[in-house]
């Protein structure tokens, strides 16, 4: 089985949203990914909230999933490194691991973010490396998307306060 190794995706790029702390504090949140991640419906995670924790997810319709099980790898809220890995669920993504950076940077003279993420998982039996990257971006890109208007609304809503 090939396995396709870490790599920071090429799609990153920085999001015109509010200071770092604004969006670490919706990426640290291993116990509600669906705050920004728009196929989580839900999850329950087991235990306290500590490295090796894991979680429950329910997949929204649509995907080729309804489960994942997934432990927490890392959380470090002062570098803002979050690191997880799939345990189990009723998906393809087998040995999948990802390491999600969160950077301050300076857009236009305001305060933004820059969200890096990278991840290995192994190519499923009938894949080529090509589709298991297009698959695995595609999903990304719509956690960063809805992450970034998640974010933006955040920063609108306090500036109303």
């Amino acid at each position: 089985m090939e396995i396709i190794t870490p790599f920071p995706y090429e799609n990153t790029k920085a999001h015109k949203v509010g200071p770092i702390e604004q969006v670490w504090s919706l990426v640290r949140r291993f116990d509600k990914p669906q705050k920004y991640k728009p196929f989580i419906r839900g999850c329950i995670v087991q235990g306290d909230l500590k490295i090796g924790s894991v979680r429950k997810v329910n997949v929204k319709t649509g995907l080729p999933a309804t489960t994942s099980t997934e432990r927490l790898e890392l959380l470090d809220d002062e570098e803002h490194i979050l690191c997880t890995r799939i345990v189990g669920g009723d998906h393809r993504l087998k040995n999948y691991s990802s390491v999600i950076t969160v950077h301050p940077e300076t857009i236009d003279g305001k305060p933004g973010t820059m969200v890096i993420e990278s991840f290995m998982v192994d190519v499923p039996e009938g894949n080529t490396k090509d589709e298991t990257c297009y698959f695995v971006k595609a999903l990304i890109n719509c956690n960063h998307k809805s992450l970034s208007e998640v974010s933006e609304r955040m920063a609108m809503d306090r500036s109303r306060v």
